[in-house]
């Protein structure tokens, strides 16, 4: 069992990339929006509620997920509204049943990024559109995180479509560790 754990900014591909990768891999796509979007039907954005409930779901996915022997892609956008030690309790629930968390990096501009926000793929799932709000929560430290675990790959998605991006997480995945 493993979990693809794709990270990185706003509007870095990462539904697009983990949608493929779910799809050559056969395995789930637990995008993180799944959560967000069921907290966001009670409580608003970043509210203690919501911050408890999206992590409830999180952990109650990967726990579950863990106990079944359940492969999955998990997409995440490290932001201050969530708790860092909640990375360690994700691993941890993999871990505590044999199996794997393998951390994938995107990276892109800033410049792209603003560029990406105002996609149509974007707003189908109420995403972060807006370029101002998106840069006022950065000045805010809304988007400040601790570092995640060491990731097995980093891709720069400016420098490779989602469909490479793709292919090179599935070829990592297929290589001896």
């Amino acid at each position: 069992m493993h979990v693809v754990f794709i990270h990185g900014p706003a509007a870095s591909g990462k539904h697009t990339i983990g949608t493929h990768v779910a799809q050559a891999l056969g395995i789930p796509l637990f995008h993180n929006h799944l959560a967000v979007d069921a907290a966001l039907a009670l409580f608003e954005f970043g509210s203690s509620g919501f911050r408890r409930l999206r992590a409830a779901i999180w952990s109650a996915a990967f726990a579950e997920a863990a106990a079944a022997g359940r492969s999955f892609v998990f997409t995440f956008h490290p932001e201050a509204s969530v708790d860092p030690a909640l990375i360690e309790t994700l691993t941890g629930s993999v871990r505590a049943h044999g199996g794997e968390m393998v951390f994938v990096e995107l990276l892109c501009s800033p410049e792209a990024i603003v560029q990406r926000l105002d996609q149509p793929s974007r707003h189908r799932f109420g995403k972060l559109t807006d370029v101002a709000l998106y840069r006022s929560i950065e000045r805010a430290g809304g988007f400040e995180f601790p570092p995640l675990p060491p990731p097995s790959l980093r891709i720069d998605t400016e420098a490779h479509t989602p469909e490479q991006s793709a292919a090179l997480i599935v070829a990592s995945l297929r290589e001896p560790r």
